[in-house]
């Protein structure tokens, strides 16, 4: 019985390791293909704060991460949040409006990137 928990155990600790893996290897593929952007809010990051900008999936597919980035957005932890909460209650059927289902985003946080990369950091 014991080495049925072992086992158990083991499997388990190498899912969890397989998982931290590969989170790690499309974060870091996604930063140095993305600025340090959220998509949503602009909130710019740096360094020091660059642990709260999480890679979200665009299709909420965590196995699809193809190698050119198109299934990924950098957010905000807080925007990351609010889109996971997003995507429950349109599951759940509670949008605000009929209408809002398939809606898609018209802001463009990117469309002045080339005039911000120009300037000089304070």
């Amino acid at each position: 019985m014991a080495s049925d928990n072992d086992k158990l155990h083991k499997v388990v600790a190498d899912a969890r390791r397989a998982r931290d893996s590969r989170e790690q290897d499309y974060r870091e593929q996604a930063l140095k293909m993305y600025p340090p952007v959220c998509g949503r809010c602009c909130r710019e990051f740096t360094r020091k704060n660059l642990h709260e900008l999480t890679v979200h999936h665009r299709d909420h597919n965590h196995g699809n991460n193809p190698a050119d980035g198109s299934n990924w957005e950098l957010l905000c932890m807080y925007c990351h949040d609010n889109e996971h909460q997003r995507q429950l209650e349109a599951q759940q059927g509670n949008t605000a409006t009929g209408s809002a289902k398939g809606a898609t985003a018209t802001f463009n946080p990117f469309a002045d990137l080339k005039a911000k990369l120009g300037k000089k950091p304070p």
